[in-house]
């Protein structure tokens, strides 16, 4: 059985030295770092099995289907931290780097081995961003927003080996799947259909729809509308456009349609969430701005 896992928040990030719950296969749209302190463990990606070691380092871009099966008679301890890819790009990553979500993009699921001076470095990366973030204070979260851009940029130092080196994907499924997300992602304003797709990669249609399901624990369209609502998200909060508007420029053909979608996807209504979360033309010391 697997599930969607819902993150909330543009990041987060939390650690533990127990485990008292096995999780089933999960999916979730946040990319994910996860760093392994010790214990017994190893981690499922899809068909894949990695033998956990200390100081191991695994970067997901989340649509896999992935869990940690854990030995609970050895003490476990690991560090997960989930950010939004999309926040991250639009807020965090500056226009004068390269890409610094390539390898998530590029390696898609890798397990860094890291030396005892990578090792420090990013325990002690981890140890600083999990205090700002239990501070839950307008200062902190640029602190930690600060930190995590230094924390991608040092693993995209760390990837650039495994990313010359990689050639191929894991398996001809995941590269499908990461071509339907990349094409979903290029054209999610504009009406798609499964023939659509199917045409444009070469593909059967019944094979697009059983590989992401079976790959994501999703289906390409449940894909499509969580895109379309998180980008209205960002133009509720930083625009003055009209809801209707919005709608249109997201890929909904109908203000009616967008305003369900969007309150199943986060429980308010567009004109609710714009006025809890927009961020003011003079910004105020108690405005939040936090995409949920």
């Amino acid at each position: 059985m697997s599930v969607e896992y819902q993150i909330p928040e543009p990041f987060t990030i939390s650690t533990t030295s127990d485990y008292n719950a096995q999780i089933n296969y999960h999916t979730h749209f946040h990319y994910e770092i996860y760093y392994f302190h010790g214990g017994k463990a190893n981690y499922l990606i899809n068909d894949r099995i990695h033998v956990l070691e200390p100081g191991n380092l695994v970067l997901m871009h989340g649509m896999t289907l992935h869990k940690a099966h854990v030995d609970p008679s050895v003490a476990y301890h690991r560090t997960i931290l989930h950010f939004d890819p999309y926040y991250f790009q639009q807020f965090i990553q500056p226009s004068y780097a390269p890409d610094l979500l390539a390898p998530f993009k590029k390696l898609q699921n890798v397990r860094l081995h890291l030396c005892a001076e990578d090792r420090q470095e990013i325990e002690e990366a981890f140890a600083k961003l999990i205090a700002l973030y239990k501070q839950q204070s307008p200062v902190s979260r640029q602190r930690f927003q600060a930190r995590l851009l230094d924390l991608v940029i040092f693993i995209h130092e760390l990837c650039q080996k495994p990313m010359q080196e990689a050639v191929t994907f894991p398996s001809s499924k995941e590269q499908h799947v990461q071509s339907i997300i990349s094409y979903v992602e290029s054209r999610y304003k504009y009406d798609l259909s499964l023939d659509h797709i199917g045409r444009e990669l070469h593909l059967s249609k019944f094979y697009l729809a059983k590989t992401f399901k079976e790959v994501t624990g999703t289906t390409i369209f449940q894909y499509l509308m969580h895109r379309r609502v998180y980008q209205a998200k960002l133009a509720l909060i930083e625009s003055g456009q009209s809801i209707t508007d919005i709608g249109y420029e997201v890929g909904f053909k109908h203000p009616s349609h967008f305003s369900r979608a969007f309150k199943t996807h986060t429980g308010n209504t567009p004109e609710q969430y714009r006025r809890e979360h927009q961020i003011p033309s003079e910004p105020s010391a108690g405005h939040k701005s936090v995409i949920e």
